[in-house]
């Protein structure tokens, strides 16, 4: 670790501990995500990556200042334990129970941590609006990093270490990874966050802007197809704010037409993904074989996982001689707890779509409020999420953002019980105690 880098991971870690509840996840995200995740630091059998470190801090920190999430534990807290429980006891089908309970363990320190941080940090729907702020400043100087190194080639996040100096080339066109471990999940960040800057439309027009601009140019600078099919799947989640009552006609809808392009085509449906190839170097006949080499060797990893995916694919991946390239989230979660973890997983996934569901049923007819569709921008953001995890696994800081959008959704659930239709408070939280609780 760079001399620079470890200044900014103490200013940020001081910043953490001092800074006011409403703006601690700034220098949360702007350490975690700008210190690249190869700058590890060995804590024992653990590897303390500068996000699990900033962590660590901000756990102590809610335990030193007693903020604690408001309400109490609801639907989508009890998911993510029941998921994390199921990582965890994966580990003891393993030959080597020990590295694997170590491995598992740094899993789900990260996924938990960052929900229940961001639970505390962000406690009402204000909270949310200042957490879409600092995510649009937070991307905006890696943005303007990744244009300059989509124009030379050269990585300027690379003086921190833990990531090479020199860009990836596929096809001549120079493939932008910022900070990020490859520059598909660089890209997916800014995708995936797309959604959160249309909160700040009416309230924060200019951040808006800065923000979707920093989205969009994240996206351009890593020429890579998956990103764009995110940031479409993105916009058109914005859309349907118009036909949000009509969610589940057009949910039935997508799924008949699934099963009808089952039927017509020759391939199964999912061979689509084999079709999408918008830059010209795309990878994306892998994407659809694995789901079938998943589907074909599932005898082998159902129960809890497998340590052996090399013999899926005609071809390896040169950082394991075991593994083929797992390019697809919910099959990650597949190989490293079997159907349970992976089930738990999109487990997770629908409960933070129902509580976006409820808060929108909840919405008074006669009183304005931006509540619901801060809720479907939140959706709108998971919504991409959901689709980008076809197409890559995240292995790196980007997973913070799913979290975060999680938590948000989680820790904004604030009343006891709908409220009635002849209210009208001036202040409403953004989703319902009983959003999540059932």
């Amino acid at each position: 670790m760079s001399k620079l880098a470890i200044a900014l991971l103490v200013i940020a870690s001081i910043a953490l501990l001092a800074a006011p509840r409403r703006w601690a996840a700034l220098p949360l995200l702007v350490g975690g995500c700008y210190l690249p995740s190869g700058l590890g630091m060995e804590l024992g059998p653990f590897n303390m990556y500068p996000l699990r470190w900033l962590l660590a801090c901000a756990l102590i920190r809610i335990t030193l200042r007693g903020e604690r999430a408001r309400n109490r534990m609801h639907g989508l807290d009890w998911m993510m334990w029941l998921w994390a429980a199921a990582a965890l006891m994966s580990s003891f089908f393993y030959a080597d129970v020990g590295a694997t309970l170590i491995n598992r363990l740094g899993l789900v320190y990260t996924a938990c941590a960052t929900y229940f941080v961001f639970r505390a940090l962000c406690q009402s729907e204000e909270d949310v609006v200042t957490l879409c702020r600092i995510t649009a400043y937070v991307l905006t100087p890696i943005a303007l990093a990744m244009l300059y190194e989509r124009l030379t080639g050269h990585n300027l996040f690379s003086a921190f270490g833990g990531i090479n100096e020199v860009s990836e080339v596929r096809a001549g066109t120079i493939r932008a990874q910022g900070p990020f471990a490859h520059s598909i999940l660089a890209g997916s960040v800014g995708a995936v966050s797309l959604p959160l800057m249309a909160v700040l439309w009416k309230p924060y027009r200019m951040a808006s802007i800065l923000g979707i601009a920093a989205c969009l140019t994240m996206v351009y600078s890593t020429a890579s197809s998956g990103p764009i099919m995110s940031t479409g799947f993105a916009i058109l989640a914005l859309l349907m704010w118009p036909w949000r009552r009509h969610m589940r006609l057009m949910r039935w809808t997508a799924l008949l037409g699934y099963i009808a392009l089952n039927r017509v085509m020759n391939a199964p449906a999912y061979y689509l993904l084999a079709r999408i190839d918008l830059t010209g170097s795309s990878t994306s006949w892998h994407r659809a074989a694995l789901i079938d080499a998943a589907i074909d060797h599932i005898s082998e990893w159902w129960l809890a996982g497998t340590s052996h995916t090399r013999g899926w694919m005609p071809y390896g991946v040169p950082w394991s001689a075991n593994h083929a390239d797992i390019t697809n989230y919910y099959l990650r979660m597949g190989v490293d707890g079997g159907l349970p973890l992976m089930l738990l997983f999109i487990a997770v996934l629908a409960k933070g779509f129902s509580c976006v569901g409820r808060a929108l049923r909840q919405q008074q007819s006669d009183t304005p409020s931006r509540v619901p569709f801060v809720a479907w921008a939140l959706g709108s953001s998971l919504f991409a999420h959901a689709a980008t995890f076809l197409a890559v696994s995240y292995f790196d800081q980007s997973v913070v953002f799913l979290y975060v959008t999680l938590a948000a959704m989680g820790s904004s659930a604030l009343s006891e019980a709908p409220l009635p239709v002849q209210s009208a408070p001036s202040e409403s939280p953004l989703l319902a105690e009983t959003a999540c609780s059932t």
